[in-house]
C-alpha cells in the first residue's frame, strides 16, 4: 500500500511567485489499484508522481509504502520498487544504444555497478519473450539504436523496461499524450495487460477522459492540489466521459472561465 500523508508542497518559497500546491494532502492506494488521475494544467497532477517518485522534495508530511516511510531514499533508491513511463517516449531509453543494451541497463536497475560483461547472453531470450508480448516485432530488433525506433516502440520498450526487474508500483506520466490516436490505443491496451499479469498497483495521470473511464479501478479528479472527484469500483464503471467534463465545467464557472 502507498500513502502520502498530509504532504505540503511549496513552490519558489519565499519569492514573490511562492506558491502552496498541496497543503496537508493525503491519499492512500491500494495494493493491486490501478488509479487513474485526471485535472487540468496546474492542479497537481503530475508533482504527485514527482514527490512519490522522490524527484521534488516536500516542505512536511510523509510518502510510505507497506507503512514504512520512504522520505529519506533518493528517487533512484525507490526506483528499486517502482517503474515509471513519461509523456516524451526519448525519456526512459538510451537512442544511441541498441535495443538490447537499452534491456540489460534496466534489467541491472538496483544493483551495483562493477566492471564487468555489460550484457548477460544467457538473458538475451527472456529479453526476446517480454518484448514479442507487445506484439509490434521488437523481439527481432534488439540490434537496432533505439533512436532509429518509432515514437511508439520506443514507448512499447519503455514500458517493457520498466517492468522487467521485479516491482510493485508502475507510474505512468501521461505515457501517450505524445503518440498518434491508433498508437496510442496499443499502448493502452499493452498496459493494461501488463498491470493485470505481473499485479502491479499503478498510477496513470492522463488528459485523454475515455482512457481515465475505461481503464483502472479508480479515479480521482484533482484541482489546485486537492481531490474534487473521487469514484472507484461499480461507480467507476458506471462513470462516464460527459461526467468528468461536467466536473470540468462546474470548476471553470466557479473559477470565472
Amino acid at each position: 500500500m502507498l500513502e502520502l500523508r498530509n504532504i505540503t508542497k511549496v513552490y519558489n518559497p519565499g519569492t514573490v511567485t511562492e506558491m502552496c500546491l498541496f497543503d496537508k494532502f493525503s491519499l492512500t492506494v491500494g495494493d493491486g489499484e490501478f488509479l487513474s488521475i485526471v485535472g487540468s494544467n496546474g492542479s497537481g497532477k503530475t508533482s504527485l508522481l514527482n514527490i512519490i517518485c522522490g524527484s521534488i522534495p516536500i516542505e512536511g508530511g510523509e510518502v510510505l509504502i507497506g507503512g514504512q516511510s520512504i522520505g529519506r531514499l533518493k528517487d533512484h533508491q525507490r526506483y528499486r520498487r517502482m517503474g515509471r513511463v513519461y509523456q516524451n517516449p526519448a525519456m526512459g531509453t538510451c537512442p544511441n544504444l541498441t535495443l538490447l543494451e537499452n534491456m540489460s541497463l534496466a534489467d541491472n536497475k538496483g544493483k551495483p555497478f562493477n566492471l564487468g560483461i555489460g550484457i548477460n547472453r544467457a538473458r538475451v531470450p527472456y529479453y526476446g519473450e517480454q518484448l514479442s508480448m507487445l506484439g509490434l516485432g521488437l523481439e527481432n530488433k534488439l540490434n537496432e539504436k533505439v533512436g532509429s525506433l518509432s515514437g511508439g516502440q520506443r514507448q512499447a520498450a519503455a514500458l517493457i523496461m520498466s517492468t522487467l526487474t521485479p516491482i510493485d508500483f508502475l507510474i505512468l506520466d501521461e505515457h501517450t499524450a505524445a503518440l498518434d490516436p491508433k498508437t496510442a490505443e496499443t499502448i493502452m491496451q499493452l498496459t493494461s495487460k501488463i498491470i493485470k499479469e505481473k499485479k502491479l498497483t499503478a498510477m496513470m495521470v492522463t488528459h485523454n477522459l475515455r482512457y481515465a473511464v475505461e481503464y483502472g479501478n479508480r479515479l480521482i479528479m484533482m484541482d489546485n492540489g486537492q481531490i474534487v472527484l473521487e469514484k472507484a469500483g461499480a461507480e467507476k464503471e458506471r462513470l462516464t466521459v460527459d461526467d468528468i467534463l461536467k466536473v470540468f465545467t462546474d470548476i471553470s464557472i466557479e473559477c470565472g472561465n
